[in-house]
């Protein structure tokens, strides 16, 4: 020990256990100024939502007496007798949710712009007033409306409208946005109304479960005063009533197809009614609308789409499911349905496709309404142009090797056109092995058949010059290309065959 006293007493080992000292005090300090912060930062919020639910007449009885336990200093000497003011608030919220559909009046603010702060970050002071002000009607809150209403809550919308007949089934699990075992059996309005008062208390909510009909609009006024209305209705003639309805009233409406029987999301995108190829209810809808008996509408009506059409190969393409032989054995199926004109048999639905759907729908709008239009969605940015000279080129073509008299139209479509291109042979050549062409051309596969969807293939320059070519010396498309290519071109035109008797 002797030998380590010089060592001990030294300059440098008292600066050290000074420092050491210092240092175990510093850390201290810090941690009991950090715990006595969060304990103060988590008394003041419990006591502004004990505050908040203080004096409201319509929280239960049990939870009543809680919040009124909690004020005063007795609940700061007591809280292990009091719940967590957060965990209050939430299954307050929901207990209210049963009761009104006025939200909850006199929310902190400081909380709802701390709720919103990334929103705030994202539209400014002006979009965000522009977004809490406004009332949105959800028409139809199964599984594209209810994701709809629930986003639009959670980033701020003011008030919102939900109108639906239907009930929550077990079978509705698996895509409505807030429904759970416990809600089987209820309306599905009640079921969002309650989860949307847990989460975002401000926003009033009207619920109505009834079925939306134009005379049920007259008589209730339901859309009167919407900024904007969603239509995410299922059944197609109360859609295109709706979709009627609301352009003749000068209210702005944003609509969703067919999200059933989908299961690529990159398919999904929106466009105007006008503009929307390979949806065979988007085509129905359009059709529907122009021919309106009340109001036509030619355009003007935003979408959220899906351009995905049933591969070929697939030997299990979806559709309609088949009804059970015993529901024929009791009588008339279409008795079945809950009300006139609606379907009977289903479309079997991935939970994720409508809930894509109902998100693409509510992002549309809320960026409308925070001034952040977006103006040309990437899928119809420059495609009518592509279109066009695709078109030009194939109208060049055709009245070079096929006879057809100067200024005479091809009978396609820009639209028929952008479906062969895109949707049909995917942007690529119709060759294997599919390549990506820089100079992409359509040409008649078949010179022996009228051109069609059907028979028209992407080439590029090159292979179109062969394919002429070999037309000129007398040769079929299958001496030209062989087997495989052949093959490839016959899948293809199995696909555009399914498209065209789906659409027309």
């Amino acid at each position: 020990m002797d030998r380590f006293r010089p060592v001990l007493e030294s300059q440098s080992a008292r600066l050290l256990g000074v420092a050491l000292i210092a240092s175990f005090v510093t850390f201290q300090a810090h941690a009991i100024y950090i715990k006595v912060r969060s304990e103060r930062g988590k008394d003041r919020l419990n006591r502004e939502l004990r505050e908040l639910y203080r004096d409201d007449h319509l929280l239960p009885p049990t939870l009543k007496k809680t919040v009124e336990k909690g004020n005063g200093d007795a609940a700061d000497q007591n809280d292990h007798q009091i719940p967590n003011g957060i965990a209050m608030a939430i299954g307050g919220g929901a207990a209210i949710a049963s009761h009104t559909a006025l939200g909850i009046a006199g929310y902190d603010e400081g909380l709802i712009r701390e709720q919103l702060a990334r929103n705030y970050a994202f539209f400014g002071e002006e979009g965000m007033k522009s977004i809490r002000h406004a009332t949105v009607s959800i028409v139809g809150c199964g599984g594209v409306g209810s994701w709809a209403a629930m986003m639009l809550a959670r980033t701020g919308v003011g008030k919102l409208r939900l109108i639906d007949f239907d009930y929550v089934t077990l079978s509705s699990l698996n895509r409505h946005a807030s429904a759970t075992r416990a809600d089987v059996g209820t309306p599905k309005v009640q079921s969002l109304k309650q989860t949307i008062a847990a989460i975002t208390p401000w926003v009033k909510v009207e619920a109505f479960a009834d079925l939306w009909n134009i005379e049920n609009e007259k008589e209730h006024d339901w859309l009167t005063g919407s900024d904007w209305v969603i239509d995410a209705i299922d059944n197609i003639k109360t859609k295109v009533d709706l979709l009627s309805y609301c352009h003749s009233k000068g209210l702005k409406v944003i609509a969703s197809m067919g999200a059933g029987a989908k299961a690529d999301p990159s398919h999904i995108q929106s466009a105007d009614i006008s503009q929307t190829i390979a949806d065979p209810l988007a085509r129905s809808v359009r059709r529907r609308l122009r021919m309106h008996p009340v109001h036509p509408v030619l355009a003007g009506i935003p979408v959220v789409y899906s351009t995905e059409v049933p591969s070929s190969d697939d030997p299990n393409a979806l559709g309609l499911l088949p009804l059970p032989e015993e529901e024929f054995e009791k009588g008339k199926v279409d008795e079945l349905a809950p009300f006139a004109d609606f379907r009977v048999r289903i479309l079997p639905v991935l939970g994720m496709i409508p809930a894509i759907f109902g998100m693409h729908v509510a992002t549309y709008l809320v960026c409308e309404l925070g001034g952040r239009i977006i103006e040309e969605p990437l899928a119809v940015k420059g495609r009518k142009k592509l279109w066009e000279k695709l078109a030009k080129d194939l109208t060049a073509r055709e009245t070079k090797w096929a006879g057809l008299e100067k200024q005479q139209r091809i009978p396609l479509t820009d639209q028929e056109v952008g479906f062969v291109f895109e949707e049909l042979h995917r942007s690529k050549s119709s060759f294997p092995p599919f390549e990506s062409l820089s100079r992409p051309t359509l040409v008649r596969w078949d010179f022996s058949k009228p051109l069609s969807v059907t028979n028209c293939v992407v080439m590029s320059p090159q292979e179109a010059s062969k394919h002429e070519e070999g037309y000129r010396n007398g040769l079929s498309p299958a001496q030209v290309w062989g087997k495989e290519a052949v093959a490839a071109v016959q899948r293809r035109q199995l696909e555009a065959t399914r498209w065209v008797d789906a659409i027309y």
